[in-house]
């Protein structure tokens, strides 16, 4: 059973990056488009939510794939948007070891400079590999071939795809880069530095949710250019994404509505009919995008979710979620051209508060924070059963744990930012549990999938006029990844 040949109305469930994009392609094409978003704004965990006078970032704060050719302009063209609120990032972040040394990931030549200085000469072939072959992946990528193939028509556009860049590049093609598809990053750090491997593995973690010895080696090469690859500031904050993506649905003729809940996918004959919200509207579909993580479209479908989605454990047992702080602070305590974007390593294990990622707003920004102040955003990664567990069963414990992770976060962001305590004027936490209630994720699972194996990942058909977008679906996430993945879904259903 194919597609409708026809397809008058195609609902999206989720105002996400991925949702919207493939919103605004289809409704370019002519199809009416609904996009139905839970919140009162878009963008899920790329979004940018207002409080006391603040707009933080909610959850991804780092915005890459602006260069030309790249993810975003090739989104920005296809939905009919002339630009974006973009400000170029170099250096794009600042990595604390923790040995002392601050190392600065820069997007130009500065940083085969800085790499040597941390590292030593005996990791250039190391940056050599991973430069050289994130090249060749991203012009593959930025081709869309189909992965994994669904059908026919993807594996022939996947030859087709990879057929033309073989033989464009085969006389950069090294003999392990098909080694490479079956091993982890890790096998190059073999005989490297504690230093580096320490570094990649932080990295890696804020990219492809896993570290060197669980990163696929293509992937995880990918994932570790994201510095080379187009990072900006958004003005307005991440969200401001998702706002342009929105105005391009309603441009191109479709509709964006708020408060919309889904509650059921109603399906006949095995295909989509409608899609019922929590308000007790029914919207017609003859397609239906969930922008969702596959333990919501599972429940939306009920006992008619196929074999994969029921089969799904009832919590995630892979990927996780996150804390977050949200803070407030003055805008004295930033010093002047600092890296907006900070990772502090901590110590190992990795997460739980050991790595954090902190982002300031530019202080060009006006929008958000009020005035003489600064909107900053902390994140560590964490396993979710602990904080379901003591929250649905010990409450007094759930309060203990969020403030000891608060603490620790502050703790860890000091070593960044002295003084950063005695500044804060504000500072709000989210857990997992937050993270349900407002991005309506089962279960607050943010970022996909861990990029273990290329083998594992899901495709985007899930059922006959049935898809799924988001950081689920290879490549994964980031604004970039998801973009990327929201092309092929739009292309695949106009094909």
């Amino acid at each position: 059973m194919g597609e409708p040949r026809n397809p008058h109305h195609v609902v999206i469930i989720g105002a996400g990056i991925g949702g919207l994009t493939t919103g605004a392609i289809l409704a370019r094409a002519g199809l009416k488009v609904t996009v139905l978003e839970a919140h009162v704004y878009p963008g899920g965990c790329a979004g940018t939510f207002y409080h006391q006078g603040y707009r933080f970032d909610a959850g991804a704060t780092l915005a890459g794939g602006f260069y030309p050719g790249g993810p975003m302009e090739l989104v920005a063209r296809r939905t009919g948007i002339d630009a974006w609120p973009a400000h170029k990032a170099d250096p794009v972040m600042a990595v604390h070891l923790p040995n002392g040394q601050c190392m600065t990931r820069w997007a130009g030549a500065a940083r085969w400079r800085e790499r040597e200085r941390i590292f030593g000469p005996a990791a250039r072939s190391f940056w050599r590999w991973q430069e050289r072959t994130a090249d060749l992946l991203w012009e593959l990528a930025l081709r869309q071939p189909a992965w994994p193939p669904q059908s026919v028509r993807d594996a022939a556009r996947l030859l087709g795809a990879g057929a033309g860049w073989l033989a464009e590049n085969w006389r950069h093609l090294r003999p392990h880069l098909l080694a490479d598809l079956f091993r982890p990053l890790s096998a190059h750090l073999q005989g490297a530095s504690e230093t580096l491997r320490l570094f990649a593995d932080a990295q890696l973690l804020i990219a492809s949710q896993a570290i060197s010895t669980q990163t696929n080696a293509l992937y995880g090469a990918s994932a570790l250019d994201l510095p080379r690859r187009g990072v900006v500031h958004l003005a307005g904050g991440m969200g401001a994404i998702a706002q342009r993506l929105a105005q391009a649905v309603t441009d191109n003729g479709g509709s964006v509505q708020y408060r919309q809940e889904a509650t059921r996918i109603v399906l006949e004959n095995e295909r989509p009919k409608a899609v019922q919200t929590r308000r007790g509207q029914t919207f017609a579909a003859d397609l239906v995008v969930a922008n969702l993580p596959p333990w919501n479209v599972a429940r939306l479908l009920g006992d008619q979710a196929p074999p994969r989605l029921r089969n799904l454990p009832a919590m995630p047992t892979k990927g996780g979620g996150a804390i977050m702080l949200y803070v407030g602070v003055d805008d004295n305590l930033i010093p002047r051209d600092w890296p907006l974007h900070h990772q502090v390593i901590v110590r190992e294990p990795m997460g739980e508060g050991n790595t954090i990622f902190l982002s300031v707003s530019p202080a060009w920004d006006a929008q958000r924070a009020p005035s003489g102040r600064r909107a900053i955003t902390i994140s560590t990664h964490t396993a979710l059963q602990p904080w379901w567990h003591l929250f649905q069963h010990d409450p007094a414990g759930y309060a203990a744990r969020k403030e000891l992770y608060a603490e620790r976060l502050l703790s860890a962001a000091e070593r960044a930012l002295p003084g950063l305590r005695a500044a804060a004027r504000l500072v709000k936490p989210g857990t997992p549990v937050t993270f349900q209630r407002f991005t309506r994720r089962d279960w607050g699972w943010v970022g996909g999938f861990p990029q273990s194996t290329l083998r594992e990942n899901w495709g985007p058909r899930l059922a006959p006029g049935l898809w799924m977008v988001g950081d689920t679906i290879f490549p994964g996430q980031s604004t970039a990844a998801t973009a990327l993945g929201a092309l092929r879904v739009a292309d695949a259903i106009l094909a």
